[in-house]
């Protein structure tokens, strides 16, 4: 059996450049919601001609919903990923811009179709940039995310747990001039199988546990490795929630 040192020196090393998560593949399960983000930002490509992708990590998620529009851009907002990004995609001929979700590289109406998955997100700068008719597909991580995670550690809630719901977001994106075409959240459970999954898991989710260090939590991640190895796993509840939307400004009077 591996001791908890070797698990989370394992963990430590791995690393957690661009987005990917493929090193807690037969470390956890479950955590997937039942609708398909890709499969539908996929269905919206065929008729999309000018593309954003927010937040694209290591654009490991663009890339994987080829072949892409002519005019496809990738937007980063973490400085040491638009390297990893730009990389992965140049191949693609995909620009990846540095951009903020309150500040993105762009002109109004510039884009027929947003994808944000996971991202921060400012509906009103995403309306700003979208074309008339334009659609917005986000997945978002809502912050009453693996609040397990914090109880656990003893660590507060990084935010108001109340602070970003599917119905926060909706009300946003009505006062921006988008329109809901269809919204989804669900609670999904995730069980981490060792205590390395949860150490990987909590460097690349910085946010979840803003002060995290494996030496600093040393205490409570020791009990929460001996409570996993007494109950085979260690589950939390995954917040997702998913918006489709479409632009549509308000006409003016002389446009009536």
């Amino acid at each position: 059996m591996i001791s908890y040192n070797d698990l989370v020196d394992q963990a430590v090393r791995a690393s957690v450049r661009g987005w990917d998560f493929s090193w807690l593949s037969g470390r956890t399960i479950g955590g997937k919601p039942s609708w398909s983000y890709t499969g539908r930002a996929s269905a919206l490509l065929p008729a999309t001609r000018r593309l954003l992708d927010m937040d694209t990590g290591g654009g490991e998620v663009l890339a994987s919903l080829a072949p892409l529009p002519r005019r496809t851009v990738a937007m980063e907002g973490w400085q040491p990923n638009v390297a990893v990004a730009a990389e992965r995609l140049r191949s693609m001929n995909v620009p990846v811009l540095a951009g903020t979700a309150d500040r993105i590289p762009a002109r109004e109406g510039a884009f027929d179709l947003v994808l944000n998955r996971h991202g921060a997100l400012d509906a009103a700068e995403a309306a700003r940039v979208l074309t008339e008719g334009g659609r917005l597909l986000t997945q978002q991580v809502g912050s009453r995310n693996d609040l397990e995670l914090n109880l656990a550690l003893g660590a507060p809630p990084s935010t108001d747990p109340k602070s970003w719901t599917l119905a926060v977001a909706e009300e946003r994106f009505r006062e921006c001039g988008l329109h809901v075409l269809d919204a989804r959240e669900e609670m999904i459970d995730c069980a981490f199988q060792d205590i390395g999954a949860v150490v990987f898991h909590l460097r690349a989710v910085s946010w979840q546990v803003p002060d995290f260090d494996h030496d600093r939590y040393e205490k409570p991640l020791r009990a929460l490795h001996e409570r996993i190895r007494s109950e085979g796993a260690f589950t939390v509840r995954h917040h997702r929630f998913l918006i489709e939307a479409e632009l549509r400004r308000a006409r003016t009077a002389t446009g009536r």
